[in-house]
């Protein structure tokens, strides 16, 4: 007696596409495209995001501007107005990356890591879109700039935007390195806030680099977000009315050693350490289960 075992006629094959640059950027994309839709469907985070930098914004450069003796048209709020879209895109940064840890807890990450795509791709597609969205966010507060006294010079606007994006990148892909270990949602955030708080004080988004105690000038000078902001700063100062004397009192700059730091280098400092923070958090997920 012999059994005829045949396979089944009608099984389908399972197909899985063949990795390349072009599946890579395509899963890019789609990861991307992903964070826009989070961030344009989440209406109560855009508001909260847009809310604090605008009471630093009108409340404290407005309730502090009587303290300080300025003249021609620059005031606390015109000094702080940088620093405001700096604080905006650093939170809303953060705020991006730490969907990665919502995304653990629910199980979505996971079948993210699995899907036959590389995990740099995802990576790549997270930070990417995390500073788009961050950038975003940032030209809302840079639609406010009239409240500040600062004139919608175009091509103010696109070097703000740039600068910008290359913030967003930075502080986006740092994010990532934080929550690819973290599990839950309140051990990030209070990481994010251990951590974001003294570099958003050191960063000069809230007061001049100048004549400050030696100390202190040293802890703004390693402080990578003042690299982000001072651009910014600078970029607004080069398009208002005002003295020399009040441009060096409230744009002075940063200095190693007496030696004025050019705008463009500081922001090519903040595109490096990005791309550094980029190679972190691809090593990081490439050991995550």
């Amino acid at each position: 007696m012999t059994t005829d075992v045949r396979a089944p006629a009608n099984v389908a094959r399972v197909h899985v596409a063949r990795r390349g640059l072009a599946h890579d950027l395509r899963a890019v994309k789609i990861v991307l495209h992903r964070e826009l839709l989070r961030f344009l469907y989440d209406r109560s985070r855009m508001i909260s995001q847009v809310i604090q930098p605008v009471l630093y914004l009108l409340v404290l450069g407005t309730g502090l501007g009587s303290l300080v003796s300025g003249g021609g048209t620059v005031n606390l709020k015109t000094f702080i107005f940088p620093g405001v879209i700096a604080m905006s895109v650093m939170f809303t940064g953060m705020f991006s990356a730490a969907s990665i840890v919502w995304d653990r807890e629910f199980g979505f990450l996971r079948e993210m890591l699995v899907a036959p795509v590389g995990r740099t791709a995802i990576v790549v597609g997270k930070v990417l879109g995390g500073a788009v969205v961050a950038t975003l966010q940032g030209v809302v507060i840079l639609a406010l700039a009239g409240l500040a006294g600062v004139p919608y010079d175009p091509v103010m606007i696109l070097t703000l935007i740039a600068v910008m994006f290359t913030g967003a990148f930075t502080i986006t892909a740092f994010g990532v390195v934080l929550a690819a270990r973290i599990r839950r949602m309140q051990s990030f955030f209070g990481i994010m806030q251990m951590a974001m708080m003294p570099m958003m004080f050191l960063s000069g988004a809230l007061f001049p680099l100048s004549g400050l105690p030696a100390w202190l000038s040293v802890l703004t000078r390693i402080n990578p977000l003042t690299y982000a902001v001072d651009p910014l700063r600078h970029a607004v100062f080069a398009h208002i009315t005002a003295s020399p004397a009040l441009k060096a009192r409230f744009n002075p700059g940063v200095t190693w050693f007496g030696w004025h730091v050019p705008p463009l280098l500081e922001v090519g400092l903040v595109i490096v350490l990005g791309a550094g923070l980029l190679a972190g958090a691809i090593a990081q997920f490439r050991r995550t289960d």
